[in-house]
């Protein structure tokens, strides 16, 4: 599938791979994929979210992001769902990180994984980059360009959608943009 990505996508990927390297994360997740978008300048996918999250607001997107990991990678949706059910995820989080340190539920793991010298993808960011293909399919574009792992995130559910989504980046937003 990669020999259908651009030069900007091969470059996400890449950045990706190197936010999970930094952070010590045992495979590349969503988070990076959209990290390493971020990263971007003078692409399709950077344009539009300079467009739709101005550089102003970034650091409330990082800090949704920052706050969903700390919380497992669970969305404020499931958050909600466990409170509904009588569990308090915060106490959870709180009293976890009371014994086991700060950001002990973040899943970030050292070494872990670590065999062939390669980030893996996890399953979520595997389903991101199957579903940019199917976006860019849909929009009949002979390529798979930054702007459609973009879009690919926004459709996927999950912590990184529901980050965007609150910070105004949605499907029809961007589609729209580009």
């Amino acid at each position: 599938m990669f020999e259908r990505f651009t030069k900007a996508a091969r470059g996400v990927v890449k950045g990706a791979a190197e936010h999970a390297e930094r952070s010590g994360a045992a495979s590349v997740t969503p988070e990076h994929l959209l990290l390493a978008l971020l990263d971007r300048e003078g692409t399709r996918a950077a344009e539009a979210l300079g467009r739709l999250c101005p550089a102003e607001h970034r650091p409330s997107l990082l800090s949704a992001l920052s706050d969903a990991r700390r919380r497992a990678g669970l969305s404020r949706a499931d958050s909600e769902a466990l409170a509904d059910l009588g569990i308090d995820v915060g106490a959870i989080v709180a009293r976890v990180e009371e014994v086991h340190g700060a950001g002990a539920l973040s899943g970030d793991r050292r070494d872990a994984g670590w065999w062939s010298g390669r980030r893996t993808f996890s399953r979520e960011a595997k389903t991101v980059l199957e579903k940019s293909l199917r976006v860019a399919l849909a929009r009949e574009d002979r390529e798979i360009g930054d702007e459609h792992l973009l879009l690919a995130l926004t459709t996927t559910g999950g912590v990184v959608a529901e980050a965007l989504a609150d910070h105004g980046v949605t499907y029809a937003a961007v589609d729209a943009a580009l």
